[in-house]
């Protein structure tokens, strides 16, 4: 008997065995296959009845006789039938919010934090609480962040976090203040998130510090001038409701923040930051985008609209003439 190489697709090493007999054997009868295959007349019964079921095999005029669906056709629709069954896994998994709840509702009184507010006191407890949060949103996050700069310790702390999200297709928006911008590790970071999917908005004036997740949770401090006083944490759906408005109208009021080229693309003379200038060198240097792209761990999308904006900014026509642009200026 053959190896079970349709396991993957759930096929038994039975099933795989009938399809490739009547892959040798087109238009035969089933009668006696389970002589062949040395296997009880019930067993392959069943097989059969699931492999028609499949679409892998198909009864000839009066039902006596078989013939196997081709190879790729039946590959194709096994791995439709796969995929579907992944989903509704995927789909049970994410929407087991009743587990946590079940979970949470061992800590005792801590339990009704999961119907109103709960009070957050510490950075660590406020932390951990994000950690949470963000590990469980299914569909967005919502924030409003009016910081000047992040600091190395924030932002190696949040970007796995972040690109965890993006890259499970959580929608993130963020409005941050516009002086954010003037701190080059802070603004690489926000291009950094930009470039994998993020969408952020600027600001020049806003006090507001918030973040939503799913439109079901809310995060808001105690203290606005000072964060490290703790939180609250709202569930309450009219509650979140109230500052998912106020996040949109603040969302409204604020402009883009598109990336490389926020200023408009016009030489400052300053030194390009640090991952664009990774991906001019690769651009240089590396022949295939799909390469580079793997160098620099982002998706050839992503690698090649840094591409196009790295041109635009240096006013080039070509690859070729950007790289020469790019050494009259230093950056490279």
């Amino acid at each position: 008997m053959a190896g079970n190489e349709m396991s993957v697709f759930g096929v038994s090493p039975l099933e795989e065995e009938i399809y490739r007999h009547f892959l040798r054997n087109p238009g035969t009868s089933p009668d006696d296959i389970h002589l062949l295959l040395h296997t009880e007349r019930e067993r392959v019964r069943c097989s059969l009845d699931r492999l028609r079921g499949l679409g892998l095999l198909h009864p000839m005029g009066d039902g006596k006789l078989i013939n196997p669906a081709d190879p790729e056709i039946a590959l194709a629709r096994l791995t439709d039938v796969r995929l579907r069954a992944l989903h509704q896994e995927l789909r049970q998994v994410t929407q087991s919010r009743h587990v946590i709840d079940g979970l949470r509702a061992e800590q005792g009184p801590r339990a009704q934090a999961g119907t109103g507010i709960e009070q957050l006191e510490g950075l660590e407890q406020i932390r951990d609480r994000i950690d949470d949060l963000a590990f469980f949103a299914r569909d967005e996050i919502l924030s409003v962040e009016p910081y000047t700069r992040l600091s190395p310790e924030n932002i190696a702390r949040s970007r796995p976090l972040d690109h965890r999200c993006l890259r499970r297709g959580v929608e993130i928006r963020s409005v941050v203040l516009r002086r954010a911008l003037d701190d080059t590790p802070t603004a690489d970071y926000l291009r950094e998130l930009v470039a994998h999917g993020a969408r952020i908005r600027v600001a020049c004036d806003i006090t507001e510090r918030m973040l939503v997740y799913d439109r079901r949770a809310a995060l808001v401090p105690l203290d606005p001038a000072n964060t490290a006083r703790g939180a609250l944490l709202a569930r309450k759906s009219g509650l979140v409701a109230n500052i998912v408005a106020l996040f949109e109208k603040i969302w409204q009021q604020a402009e883009d923040f598109t990336g490389p080229g926020e200023e408009g693309g016009e030489e400052t003379g300053e030194a390009l930051p640090d991952f664009e200038r990774r991906v001019l060198v690769s651009m240089c240097s590396v022949g295939k985008d799909e390469a580079g792209a793997r160098e620099l761990g982002v998706s050839v999308r992503t690698y090649r609209r840094y591409v196009a904006d790295l041109l635009q900014t240096l006013g080039a026509a070509s690859r070729a003439q950007a790289a020469l642009l790019a050494r009259e200026r230093g950056w490279i």
